[in-house]
């Protein structure tokens, strides 16, 4: 009896990954060997993911809560899946497809139609990938004709930053708390601190050296 393994994605930092959490836990994975990856699905070269492939071995058992948290690219997920099935020896089990359940339907009925079935679920995974891409495409386009900033935190540093800062600094704040007291991701609030720091850095060199009047 081999080791059971459950896996979890979600695309970004500000994305919730506690009901793929909580459904693994509840199939039965402990929480040890729970992996998670808060990064795009395009590839596979996700640090948690490789981790977890690392630590496979024949027949264990790897459960997803869907295809898509596997991946988003269609030809890349048909070539993992039965890398992992053939190479590695292991099942998968896909939660919200349970035809997706390797270690069943193994006959060459099953087979054929578990292939078809992952076969047309990756190509959605993947046109759903192509879909938010255009939509963010669309909504960055139109956000730029109405003069809206996209991108990098705009300069200068609103002036809320600095209380906030101090804080941090003291360690009064973490990131998060930091972030939320601003109403902003983490990733623009450590943008703003490195505009403030490298400020304070510039400001430093360019002060006149001290003189010893003595």
């Amino acid at each position: 009896m081999g080791n059971f393994y459950g896996y979890i994605r979600v695309s970004s930092t500000d994305q919730n990954i506690e009901r793929q959490r909580l459904d693994l836990l509840r199939w039965g994975i402990i929480e040890k060997n729970l992996f998670c990856d808060m990064q795009s699905g395009k590839d596979f070269n996700r640090p948690q993911y490789q981790r977890l492939k690392q630590k496979l071995k024949e027949g264990d058992i790897l459960v997803i809560k869907s295809i898509d948290r596997l991946g988003r690219s269609y030809n890349d997920i048909q070539t993992e899946w039965r890398e992992l099935i053939k190479s590695k020896g292991i099942d998968i089990v896909i939660l919200d497809m349970p035809i997706l359940d390797t270690r069943t339907n193994k006959d060459l009925i099953g087979t054929l139609i578990s292939d078809i079935v992952l076969q047309l679920l990756s190509y959605v995974a993947q046109a759903e990938r192509e879909n938010i891409r255009q939509r963010q495409a669309e909504g960055i386009a139109i956000a730029k004709a109405q003069g809206k900033h996209m991108g990098r935190f705009p300069s200068p540093i609103p002036k809320e930053f600095y209380p906030v800062y101090d804080k941090w600094k003291q360690g009064a704040y973490t990131l998060n708390s930091a972030s939320k007291e601003l109403g902003v991701t983490i990733s623009q609030f450590r943008t703003m601190l490195k505009k403030h720091e490298l400020a304070i850095n510039e400001q430093t060199r360019d002060l006149p050296p001290e003189t010893d009047k003595g």
